[in-house]
């Protein structure tokens, strides 16, 4: 069962209101590219693997996503290309998508209508964990956000180039808010691109916790399940906290890399 706002919170947090859908679709294209400079910038990238998505405010069976070849730490939102659900690029200037990228995100957005944006990369403690075949354990506070809402994608096949490929990873997801690709590494989803990227990286420093407490060879002390439950539904592990979660590392990476909003105003309407 997908875990969702726990009532109330509404009037604590809130996300962004748009006059219309040109205003929308700039502020998701600025959030976007910053996520790419956040990911870089932690060293989320392996050469030019990697995607984050987002699905368009208007054109819904389109989303957004990064040029094949162009580095995270270089990415600007003029950069960003749209790709409908038959793989084509629509709009943008680039020309080159990462297949690897449609296969999988063409496919979750598909089957999960309530996903905005879905995050992937090799990391290196993700996909360290991934290894594994098994999925975290409540250990810490923040892997409590993961509790019993994570699956398991346990059969690596190569790289992913075929939409069959992105469907079974999207069926192992179920309606959760991440997945571990054995032998591969890490996917998250958001209801926003902030819950999305900040999943995706407490995510990642959850695995490289768990890693590090194993390898001490001591006995781990789990977190009880009623615990971990009320922790991750009340607490941490809903969508709303994922989304002010990531509001720091937005704040830091605006003042650091100012250089990434290249498009000064709400662009004009898109026309496909």
């Amino acid at each position: 069962m997908a875990v969702t706002n726990p009532p109330g919170i509404e009037k604590m947090i809130s996300y962004p209101s748009f006059n219309n859908v040109e205003e929308k679709r700039y502020y998701l294209k600025k959030i976007l590219t910053g996520a790419y400079r956040i990911f870089g910038k932690f060293g989320f990238s392996e050469g030019v693997a990697g995607h984050i998505t987002c699905r368009d405010p208007e054109h819904t069976d389109c989303f957004w996503v990064n040029p094949f070849g162009v580095s995270f730490r270089r990415m600007k939102m003029s950069d960003l290309i749209l790709v409908n659900e038959e793989g084509d690029i629509v709009a943008g200037k680039h020309t080159a998508l990462n297949k690897a990228a449609f296969a999988i995100h063409a496919a979750i957005h598909r089957a999960r209508p309530d996903v905005i944006a879905a995050a992937h990369t090799h990391s290196i403690y993700g996909k360290t964990w991934s290894v594994m075949g098994k999925l975290l354990d409540p250990l810490t506070q923040d892997s409590c956000i993961f509790y019993e809402d994570h699956g398991l994608f346990d059969d690596y096949t190569g790289v992913v180039d075929d939409l069959r490929e992105g469907e079974r990873i999207g069926v192992a997801l179920e309606d959760k808010k991440a997945v571990i690709l054995k032998n591969h590494g890490l996917l998250t989803v958001g209801h926003s691109i902030e819950e999305c990227i900040f999943w995706y990286v407490t995510m990642e420093r959850t695995c490289q916790s768990q890693l590090l407490a194993e390898a001490t060879g001591n006995e781990l002390v789990k977190i009880r399940h009623e615990v971990a439950l009320q922790t991750r539904d009340y607490e941490v592990g809903f969508p709303l906290a994922g989304y002010f979660s990531f509001q720091p590392m937005w704040q830091d990476i605006v003042a650091e890399q100012p250089d990434f909003m290249d498009i000064a105003a709400p662009e004009a309407p898109l026309i496909l």
